[in-house]
């Protein structure tokens, strides 16, 4: 909506309501509050004063469509938006909520924001900051004078990872995580070392999980009027989308991500330290907290989570491996692709290292591949919106990486399909950390791996129709053979890192013919990706 479109109308829209004769009562300022900032303890509260101000919160389709969202995505946030709406008000704030099948909803976020700046005849907008540059950028390009707040729910500010930065020209998660650990005073003994002598217990968290072992059941969330008002709405407005919704069962409420984290806290988290790494056909969520999507849009605090593991480590409720594992992931590496995605961007975005082409392939949104760990990665995605780190990291995208997907396109399916998905989370570690596409600024190798990485950490290739010992051939593992290419058509770029000089030279050290073959293999199969062949 264009600004100068607005001029003059806020006396007509103040005017009485035909059907009710009343008018929306003016507002001294409008404070907008996203979908992603359910938080009551929002830094923009206190700029606003209840009874003279009001909270404008709003459903639109641009957010909604911006890529294909999951559905059981939008439905969590719009059910959650509308549940933090009423818990404002019960809190005695003024809110206005616009629904996405409103009359007079503009469709964007700006959009509303104008219109109800006019219409409630407001002198000041407060917003907090977003989690998208490409939001942010649009709602500083409206047109309105806009005072903006730091998010407190981060540890870290985008300042001070900025200063932290530096002009370094590399930067690495390990010494962020320190620096946080050190700042935040967690699991540390009395003189500032970590406890248990060191730093990052990562080599202990990737146990293979024992056989017949499986995670709790996971608790279940009731379906309220309010949620099952956006389900139908959702159905009939999204139904183009990629993914089911028919599975929905998460926590829309504060209190109902508590109970979702302390499930974790008593039936999980013990275990998720040796197993976090763990995959299992069947078990979408093992030992995982499943907390990610609860966190990311406010639902719960970090501060909580990370003080929660820590007072279960001290009361010897868990090992050591676990709470610094758990710890490391949300005030170090969370924290740390924050920092990254706002020194960066919006340049960040476009890097393309390797400088691959190649479109997504069609099984990613269907599921249909031979490939059994892929067809179980993305089947629990499409049916819950989720998979955990490892799934997404070392099976979808590690195939992504080495098939030469192009990064915008694996990009924007991450942000698609997962119901934790921002573009502040999603684009570090999906062009940094699973593309490498940024050139080893975030990680400093890639995460590449050949099916023998994938069987030792899951059961998916006992049951694979393909031969996961076996690299060339029809019969054998896709992810092998295009490992091998991987490596030998980026030697020029990766033959001089030196935490890849062991596969550097075992590979120099295989005879001609079997470099030849398993070259020749690469070539069939991305050949067949070209033509639209599922693996």
């Amino acid at each position: 909506m264009n600004p100068e479109a607005l001029e003059g109308t806020a006396d007509r829209l103040l005017q009485p309501d035909p059907a009710t004769g009343r008018a929306p009562a003016p507002a001294r300022r409008i404070g907008l509050v996203l979908g992603d900032q359910l938080s009551f303890d929002l830094s923009l509260f206190d700029a606003l004063d209840p009874g003279q101000d009001a909270v404008l919160m709003a459903e639109v389709e641009a957010e909604a469509r911006y890529v294909a969202h999951h559905p059981q995505k939008i439905a969590l946030i719009f059910s959650a938006m509308r549940h933090f709406a009423d818990a404002l008000r019960q809190r005695g704030w003024r809110v206005i909520y616009v629904r996405l099948d409103d009359a007079g909803n503009s469709g964007s976020l700006p959009g509303e924001l104008q219109r109800w700046m006019a219409i409630l005849a407001a002198r000041e907008a407060h917003i907090t900051e977003c989690g998208e540059w490409r939001l942010e950028q649009a709602l500083k390009d409206c047109g309105l004078s806009l005072t903006w707040h730091p998010d407190r729910r981060f540890l870290c500010s985008r300042e001070a990872f900025a200063r932290w930065a530096g002009d370094r020209a590399h930067l690495r998660m390990e010494h962020f995580y320190r620096g946080m650990r050190k700042r935040t005073g967690l699991l540390l003994e009395a003189d500032g070392s970590p406890l248990g002598g060191t730093w990052n217990l990562d080599a202990e968290n990737r146990k293979t999980l024992p056989r017949g072992l499986r995670g709790p059941f996971p608790p279940r969330f009731d379906i309220d009027a309010t949620t099952r008002e956006v389900l139908a709405l959702v159905r009939s407005r999204f139904s183009d989308h990629y993914g089911r919704l028919d599975a929905f069962d998460y926590p829309v409420t504060h209190v109902a991500a508590q109970q979702l984290w302390q499930h974790f806290l008593d039936f999980s988290l013990a275990a998720f330290g040796d197993y976090q790494d763990a995959m299992a056909s069947g078990e979408p969520f093992l030992f995982h907290a499943r907390i990610s999507a609860a966190l990311n849009i406010g639902l719960l605090d970090v501060r909580q989570l990370c003080a929660d593991v820590a007072a279960a480590y001290r009361r010897k409720r868990v090992p050591l491996n676990a709470a610094e594992g758990f710890i490391r992931q949300l005030i170090g590496w969370r924290e740390y692709v924050r920092g990254i995605y706002w020194l960066r961007m919006p340049e960040y975005a476009e890097l393309n290292a390797f400088g691959n082409q190649r479109p997504l392939p069609e099984f990613y949104w269907t599921g249909a591949t031979d490939m059994r760990c892929m067809a179980q990665t993305i089947g629990q995605t499409l049916e819950l919106g989720y998979a955990h780190h490892i799934q997404r990291l070392m099976v979808t995208g590690n195939f992504a990486l080495l098939a030469g997907i192009a990064p915008k396109a694996i990009c924007e399916w991450y942000l698609a399909v997962y119901l934790d998905a921002f573009d502040w989370v999603e684009l570090p570690n999906t062009l940094g950390m699973v593309m490498h596409a940024d050139g080893g600024y975030l990680g400093s190798k890639p995460y590449c791996a050949s099916g023998r990485y994938i069987q030792r950490m899951s059961d998916y290739c006992a049951q694979c129709r393909y031969r996961v010992g076996e690299a060339t051939g029809l019969q054998a593992c896709p992810f092998n053979a295009l490992y091998w290419h991987f490596l030998m058509r980026h030697r020029e770029r990766l033959g001089g890192n030196p935490r890849l000089a062991l596969v550097y030279r075992n590979l120099l050290n295989m005879d001609e013919a079997r470099r030849q073959a398993l070259w020749l293999r690469g070539e069939e199969l991305l050949a067949r990706l070209d033509a639209g062949e599922a693996l």
